[in-house]
This record gives structure tokens, C-alpha cells and sequence, in this order.
């Protein structure tokens, strides 16, 4: 007997030391701290196993504010004992038991019934019908009577498929009535944005058609349900009556938001065209989406609930990422986007900092996640409505680029034509090259007394290459004038010298046709004029050429006569005419390039068809007026306009000035060393064997360094330069060169590949003295010599003297 009344007091002790004593004060009371959780494993404990002395030393006072199971299988009991203890007598006093956590499977609550042990006294959860509940909010509420100055003990056994959280609160009824309106305002605010932006957005999707309005409508939705559903709100407002769908809403809803979620920032932030393979584990996250949603509706709730959280997480991770990789890639709209997610992860931390008790359980901790979901939505709106902004600009800058890219096709066919001009510059220039040498070589054998047949041979392959070269040379001057490289001159020079020089050119031609050449000068013309004598001369070429080559029988005629008079101008007047086919008149493309009037005459007469169009370019550049006339079969005839200039004092009309004019030789071409430097093989050996047949001593280099290391130890008469080599191009060497000591009065004479360019002006700003054009021709490179060299009296050049 004794023992029984020990062990009733200590029990009833050891009850009020346990006890959560309060007053008449309290509004409301936490109790995540002041509760004993058993955890059966087994599941299978009734009330009165765990109210046994037996059980009771299982309960563990909770050191958190909230119980967090997470996902378990286990059944978990909650023990309170509560003493109400008022300040001042009162009665009985009622208060209301919070267990704020809406997706709760099963909740009971065990009262203490008259027979001293505990009774059922509550059943609700999320798998029983919404007007279960005692009172009717979508947190659990229970009514509790507590006699004052006594101790009650209560019970709360939970379960649950998906995760297991209890946050207990204890309130006053005055003191939750207060707080309702605070909640139901944020909640309110919370579902108004999202069923707003939804609105918003349709009516956007139903104006502009985008279907990334479209997904993210869906995810809106999708993700405004989910919210509802874990609210509890769901199970209050839309489906009361459906338990089953109460708990596979949520995993259903949470696959749909990662599937149109996924969707939409592949659409919005373009992923297939920036990150490939982001844009892949987007379709992966979706297609987990679709299978979520079929287990949902499939398979157990546990199940499904656990890999929609799996997904949950992915998606969030997965999504984040996206919107960083856009942003680093200069998307404008993803910086919305990624302010969007942060808020909803934000929110999200905050939230579970709270369940898992690093944070008070308040208001704002337990709405953060609804809070932070609203303002991604909301800034996803406006990442959207920034996407209008800049589809709107998009068209401006579309209308604004479509004459920018026109006007880039016209440069890109521009370039494209001088991309083919400069090729055919390079090829030719290349060219140039073999043909010095073949040229050179046949200049050669003249020199070597040959058999009549292996002279007939020589010509013939001489006035084949000289055809040859002439196209080279046609082919580089229209891509110089097509490219500008081509200036007109101002020089003295000799009218009729130019004349006589293309009736010496030209009237061999035509008498080997068996045509007459007639030139007709007037005689009141001076002589002595100024201007550029070599492209007028260039520019008569062609139409000369021409003439003779589309003439079978007749003659060709070239007339010289004045085309007006204006002081110190004198506007000439060329006229070229010939009996040959002519052709129609009016035909605008005369003087196109690479263009013939019949097919059929580039196959009979040859040529390219470039010739007008080069002979009009040097008029154009000259200031001239070049016009035609003709008939088919009667012959053609063109008319050059060019305007000249009278010189202010009259001029010797001769070589270029600075070149010594004549005399009697001073020194034998044996007594002389000309220096060759040449980088190719082929023109050094014919320049060298032109040399040495006009009886000169010859050094080579093959490249300007070399030059200069040989200067520096030998004498020299003249040196022989190309201008285009490697290591020191011409222009740097011969710089260089008269640096020396004795090689300031050096004839340096230069060998260039563009007679029709600059490089002869290049060429004396250089310092060179004269220059001559490939390929170099003997009697022309006998004549310089002559001048430059026999001409002049020796001089020391470079180091010490031969041995």
C-alpha cells in the first residue's frame, strides 16, 4: 500500500514539473519546446500502450520550436500537460490548440475521460472530408476547457504519407480571432498577384500570340494551385469532399509546374541557342514532370510526393542556372529572371530555416515561401512585359536595319567584287613573274645566232608571250582603276612624239592585215604640252587595238584636231574610226567589263573584253569624254575628248631629267659591276644572262639584308633592284642603302611589276633614280645602263675595293 501511494505521487509530481503553467494573460503560447514525442516505429500503439507507466520514460522533451520528421513511415505522439494558473479566481476558461500544418494525413487528439484514462475526442487530417473537422480553417484547430490550478495532459498521434511537421501553438480565442484578418489579408494578397498576373498574361498571350505567355500562364496556374492545395486552402474552398485528391493534388501540381516551368524559361530564355546542353536537362526536368504527374494519379501518395520533391529541387537548381548562363551570355531579360527565382529561393530558405527551427515560427517565416512565390511571379511579369519593350524595339530596329542591311549586301557584293579584283591583281602580278622570265629569255636568244626555222620559232613565241603580257598587263590596270590605285599626272611630254610612237606601234599591225594606217595631225596643234601622256596613251591603245582587230579589209584612221580653245587649255580632240563590222547603235554595255556584243567574236577575234571598259576608266580619270558611233558593217568610230594644258615655260621634251642625257661614254660596260637583287631564281638568272651579254660584271643577293652585307665589303656601279622581296622589300633597302658611305650617288634602278600604279613615284621617294617595268626588256635595260653607268664617271661604293 505504501508503495502504490509512492508511486501516484511521484507521478503526479513528476507531472507538475513537466507542466506548461500559463495565466489568463497569455495569448499565445509556442509550445514546439514544451512537448514529449514518443516516435512508434511500428505504428501499431494504441492510446492506452502509450499512456502506460511502461511508454512514458520513451517520450523525449523536444528541444525544437517545431517537430520535423520529414519523410517517415513512423507514427509520432505528442504529449502536453498544461496547467492553467490564473491570477485571479476564475472558472473554467476555453482555448484553442493550432497544429498549423494543412497536409497532415491523420491527426487524433486523446482527451482524459471520467475513468481516469484518455478517450478519443478528436479524429480530423487531409484524408478525411473537410466538414470533419471541429472547426472549420484549414490549420488544425482544436477546443480545449481547462479548469484552473489543474493539470491536463493531452495527446496528439500523427501520421502521414508525406512529410511529418507539427508546429503546436496555444491560443487565446480573442487573440486568433486578432490574428486572422492579418493572414487572410497576406494570403489574399498572395492568391490576387498570382490570379492577377495570370489574367494579365492571357490577355497578353491572346494579343501577341507568344507561346512563352502561354507556358507561363500554365506555370502560374500550376504553381497558384499548388500553393492553395499545401494552404490548406484547397481541402477548404475547392474540394471539401475529395480526400484522395486533397493528397495527390500536391505532387500532381508540383510536376505540372516543373513541366510548363521548364517549358517556359526554355522559350523565354532561348536555351537551345545559348546552352545546348542546359536546354537538354530542361527537357529531361520536363519529361520527369509528366511522369510525376502520372504517379500522382497511379501510385501511392508517398511515392509520388517523395520524387515530386526530388523534382522540386532539380527544377530549382536547374532553373537558376539557366538564368545565370543567360545573363552571363547578355540576355537583357534575364536579369528579371533571375531576380525572380532569388526572391522564390529566398523565400523557400527562410521558410525551411523555420521548420527545421533555426527561425521563430512567425507569420512572416511562415508564409515566406507563399510571399517570395508571389514576387517571382510578379517579376516575371515583368520580364515579360520587358520582353513587349523589347519586341517593340526589335521592329523598330528591324525597320531601322533594313536599309543597313541593304546597304550591306551592296558592300558585301562590293567587296566581293574587289575581293575578285584583288584576285585577279595577285594572279596577274604573279604572272608577271614567269612571263619576265620567258620574255627575258627569248630577248636572250636574239642575242645567239640561230637557224632560220629556230628563228621563225623565236618570234613566234616572242609575239606569243608579248600577247600574253599585254593581257596580264590590261587585266592589273582595270583592277587598279577599279580599286583608285590609279591617279593622273601632270608632265611635260611631246605631242607628236606620242603619235608617232602609236602610229610606230600600230601601223605594223595593221599593214601586216593588209590595212592602211592614216594619222591626221593638225599642224596648228603645239607640241609641248602638259598632262598625262601614258594613260592618253593607254586610253588610244585599246580603241587602236580594236579597230584593227575588227577590221578585215578598209583601213584605220587615227585624227589629232583641236576641241575648242581656252587660254592656257587645249581641249583635244582624238578621233579613231575603221571599216570594220561596226555594231548597233545605242547598246549600253559597251563598256561593261569582260563584255562582247556577240558571243561568237570572243571565240573569232580573241580577247577579253576589258579594253573599252579599261579605256573609259583612264578617260573618266583623265577628265575626258569618251563617245561612239556605228553601224553594222560600216565601220565604228569613237571620239576622245581630253583636256591639256599649255606648259608656262617651254621644256626640253625628252627622258626623265634626272637621267644623265647622253654623252660620250666614259667607261666599257667590262669595267663596270652591277649588283642584281631579285628573290626569284628565274628573273635573277635572266636579268644576270642580259648582263653579261652586254659584257658587265654581275653580283646577285637575294634579298635586300643580303645587299647590304655585300655593300658594305664590295664596290659597285649600279645596283639592280626589285622592289617586292622578302626579309627588306625594295623601298626599305634602297632607304638603307644610301645610308652608306659612298652609296649617297649610287644609280639605284628599280625593277617593278606595277607599271601602271604608284610604285614609280614610290620608287624616287626612296630614293631610287630610276625604275623600269617588268618583264625588263634588253635594248631597254642596255639603255639605262648606257645612261646611268657608261655615262658617268666611277664612283666608290660600299667597302673596299675588289681584289
Amino acid at each position: 500500500m505504501y508503495r502504490l501511494l509512492l508511486l501516484i505521487v511521484s507521478l503526479v509530481f513528476s507531472s507538475l514539473v513537466g507542466a506548461v503553467t500559463f495565466d489568463e494573460q497569455m495569448r499565445t503560447l509556442p509550445l514546439g519546446q514544451s512537448m514529449y514525442v514518443f516516435e512508434d516505429v511500428r505504428g501499431d500503439a494504441s492510446i492506452d500502450d502509450v499512456a502506460s507507466p511502461a511508454v512514458q520514460g520513451s517520450f523525449r522533451l523536444h528541444d525544437k520550436p517545431v517537430l520535423n520528421a520529414g519523410y517517415s513511415r513512423s507514427v509520432f505522439w505528442l504529449r502536453l500537460d498544461l496547467h492553467y494558473a490564473p491570477r485571479q479566481a476564475q472558472g473554467d476558461r476555453n482555448w484553442l490548440l493550432e497544429l498549423a500544418y494543412p497536409p497532415l494525413d491523420h491527426l487524433e487528439l486523446y482527451l482524459p475521460d471520467e475513468a481516469g484514462g484518455f478517450a478519443l475526442a478528436q479524429r480530423t487530417g487531409d484524408s478525411l472530408p473537410f466538414d470533419t473537422r471541429q472547426i472549420r480553417q484549414n490549420n488544425y484547430l482544436f477546443e480545449l476547457n481547462l479548469e484552473p490550478n489543474q493539470n491536463k495532459r493531452i495527446y496528439l498521434r500523427l501520421e502521414s504519407q508525406g512529410s511529418i511537421q507539427a508546429p503546436l501553438t496555444l491560443w487565446a480565442p480573442n487573440a486568433y480571432l486578432e490574428e486572422q484578418p492579418a493572414r487572410i489579408y497576406v494570403l489574399g494578397i498572395i492568391y490576387g498577384v498570382l490570379l492577377v498576373m495570370l489574367v494579365y498574361n492571357l490577355f497578353i498571350f491572346l494579343s501577341v500570340r507568344d507561346t512563352s505567355y502561354l507556358y507561363y500562364i500554365l506555370y502560374i496556374a500550376s504553381f497558384g494551385l499548388y500553393q492553395v492545395s499545401v494552404n490548406g486552402a484547397g481541402i477548404e474552398y475547392f474540394w471539401p469532399n475529395s480526400p484522395w485528391w486533397a493528397n495527390a493534388a500536391t505532387p500532381f501540381l508540383i510536376g505540372s509546374a516543373a513541366l510548363f516551368g521548364c517549358q517556359f524559361a526554355r522559350s523565354f530564355l532561348h536555351t537551345g541557342e545559348h546552352s545546348p546542353w542546359v536546354d537538354r536537362l530542361l527537357l529531361l526536368l520536363m519529361a520527369c514532370g509528366a511522369v510525376v504527374m502520372i504517379l500522382a494519379l497511379s501510385v501511392s501518395y508517398a511515392t509520388a510526393l517523395r520524387l515530386a520533391t526530388y523534382l522540386a529541387l532539380l527544377f530549382t537548381v536547374v532553373i537558376f542556372a539557366a538564368g545565370i548562363l543567360a545573363w552571363l551570355r547578355g540576355m537583357r531579360v534575364a536579369r528579371y529572371f533571375i531576380f525572380a527565382w532569388t526572391a522564390f529561393l529566398i523565400g523557400g530558405i527562410v521558410n525551411t530555416l523555420m521548420v527545421l527551427g533555426y527561425l521563430p515560427n512567425v507569420f512572416l517565416t511562415m508564409y515566406a515561401s507563399q510571399i517570395g512565390s508571389a514576387l517571382e511571379v510578379g517579376l516575371l511579369s515583368l520580364a515579360l512585359a520587358d520582353r513587349i519593350n523589347a519586341m517593340k524595339e526589335e521592329r523598330t530596329r528591324i525597320l531601322q536595319e533594313a536599309g543597313r542591311k541593304l546597304e550591306t549586301l551592296n558592300q558585301e557584293l562590293a567587296d566581293s567584287n574587289r575581293f575578285k579584283d584583288e584576285f585577279l591583281a595577285t594572279v596577274t602580278h604573279e604572272l608577271r613573274t614567269p612571263m619576265n622570265g620567258v620574255i627575258g629569255s627569248l630577248e636572250l636568244m636574239q642575242t645567239v645566232k640561230m637557224d632560220i626555222e629556230l628563228e621563225q620559232y623565236q618570234k613566234t613565241a616572242a609575239a606569243s608571250a608579248r600577247d600574253m603580257m599585254r593581257m596580264v598587263n590590261d587585266i592589273l590596270a582595270l583592277t587598279e582603276l577599279q580599286a583608285g590605285k590609279l591617279y593622273p599626272r601632270r608632265e611635260t611630254f611631246s605631242l607628236r612624239g606620242l603619235f608617232d610612237g602609236l602610229r610606230a606601234q600600230y601601223a605594223v599591225r595593221a599593214e601586216d592585215k593588209g590595212l592602211t594606217f592614216a594619222l591626221e595631225l593638225d599642224d596648228s596643234l603645239p607640241d609641248t604640252l602638259e598632262g598625262d601622256a601614258a594613260k592618253l596613251a593607254q586610253a588610244l591603245g585599246y580603241l587602236l587595238d580594236n579597230a584593227i582587230k575588227f577590221t578585215s579589209q578598209g583601213g584605220v584612221a587615227l585624227q589629232v584636231g583641236r576641241a575648242g580653245s581656252g587660254g592656257s587649255n587645249l581641249p583635244l580632240s582624238v578621233v579613231v574610226s575603221d571599216t570594220g563590222i561596226g555594231f548597233a547603235p545605242g547598246d549600253g554595255d559597251l563598256y561593261q567589263r569582260f563584255h562582247q556584243l556577240d558571243g561568237s567574236m570572243t571565240r573569232k577575234y580573241g580577247g577579253l573584253g576589258i579594253g573599252l571598259a579599261i579605256c573609259r576608266h583612264l578617260v573618266d580619270l583623265l577628265g575626258g569624254v569618251l563617245s561612239h558611233e556605228s553601224q553594222p558593217g560600216q565601220g565604228s568610230r569613237f571620239r576622245l575628248d581630253v583636256p591639256l594644258t599649255l606648259p608656262l615655260q617651254p621644256q626640253v621634251i625628252g627622258v626623265r631629267p634626272a637621267r644623265p642625257q647622253g654623252g660620250a661614254l666614259q667607261r666599257q660596260a667590262q669595267q663596270c659591276t652591277v649588283l642584281i637583287v631579285e628573290d626569284n631564281a628565274i628573273n635573277q638568272l635572266v636579268t644576270r644572262g642580259m648582263l653579261l651579254k652586254l659584257g658587265y660584271r654581275v653580283r646577285t643577293a637575294d634579298n635586300g639584308a643580303e645587299a647590304l652585307e655585300l655593300l658594305r665589303s664590295e664596290t659597285v656601279d649600279a645596283v639592280l633592284l626589285d622592289c617586292q622581296m622578302p626579309v627588306m622589300d625594295g623601298f626599305a633597302t634602297c632607304r638603307a642603302l644610301r645610308a652608306l658611305p659612298g652609296c649617297a650617288e649610287l644609280p639605284v634602278l628599280a625593277i617593278t611589276a606595277h607599271s601602271h600604279s604608284g610604285d614609280r613615284e614610290r620608287c624616287l621617294a626612296a630614293g631610287m633614280s630610276d625604275y623600269l617595268a617588268k618583264p625588263v626588256k634588253f635594248d631597254e635595260l642596255r639603255v639605262l645602263l648606257h645612261d646611268w653607268v657608261l655615262c658617268r664617271p666611277a664612283t666608290v661604293s660600299g667597302g673596299a675595293a675588289p681584289v
